[in-house]
């Protein structure tokens, strides 16, 4: 992706794209039921790398498959380029893990941007330790075996009840994720600067006092004029 938008994206927060994305008539577009298993204090930026469950079956899923060098669940860790954020489709159903910490150890250290499960993780305190953004509904201990089959990599997917396909630009912060489309990311960060911009003048403001009425939104025009100024004193 673009690394000027990368670097905005970390400075906005997932509140803030979801006013930008609204006003493109996306209304769709933050992971429901997904929370960072510890909060890092920094945003979570890269494009989306995919991988799907589908429902286990016990003929298919023995312990065995993981001897497989090829198994989906194992060649997507292996796989996911450096700077991408690693999206697992686990139907929404946490009851087994969708990977533990050893699979997520090794996302990080090959340079992953982050992971996100709408499942949950097995070993989840010590991936909470690690130095990587990580999303998932809940803690879970079973293997992923019990009840989800890795199937498919990198193909579109539902995460959360949102689509998410390859190459879409997944933004998380201390409360949630969200997904861009990857076409009109660009534009999007430069939205969210701006509003952000806006939004630390407006509580800056409404802590010194200040109505909200005219202020957020912005239908007072000497709020604009005002803004103007703190601008140019913050070099914003």
């Amino acid at each position: 992706m673009n690394p000027a938008t990368r670097d905005k994206l970390m400075g906005v927060s997932v509140a803030t794209l979801c006013s930008a994305l609204y006003k493109r008539g996306l209304k769709n577009q933050t992971i429901q039921d997904v929370r960072p298993v510890r909060p890092k204090g920094h945003n979570m930026v890269g494009p989306a790398f995919t991988l799907r469950y589908m429902p286990a079956r016990e003929d298919r899923n023995p312990m065995t498959v993981f001897r497989d060098p090829k198994h989906p669940q194992r060649h997507a860790i292996e796989t996911c380029p450096e700077g991408s954020v690693l999206v697992m489709d686990s139907r929404k159903d946490p009851r087994a893990a969708s990977a533990g910490d050893i699979l997520i150890t090794r996302l990080m250290v090959r340079g992953g941007a982050g992971v996100v499960t709408d499942g949950g993780f097995r070993d989840a305190m010590t991936i909470g330790e690690l130095d990587i953004p990580a999303y998932h509904n809940r803690p879970s201990s079973p293997t992923n075996l019990t009840l989800h089959e890795a199937i498919d990599i990198n193909v579109p997917i539902g995460c959360g009840d949102v689509a998410v396909f390859p190459g879409d630009i997944m933004v998380g912060d201390d409360d949630s994720v969200i997904v861009i489309p990857a076409e009109i990311a660009d534009e999007i960060a430069d939205e969210a600067v701006e509003m952000t911009a806006y939004e630390d003048f407006v509580i800056e403001r409404v802590k010194a006092g200040q109505t909200i009425i005219g202020l957020y939104p912005a239908t007072d025009e000497s709020n604009l004029a005002m803004f103007a100024e703190w601008r140019k004193v913050h070099r914003r």
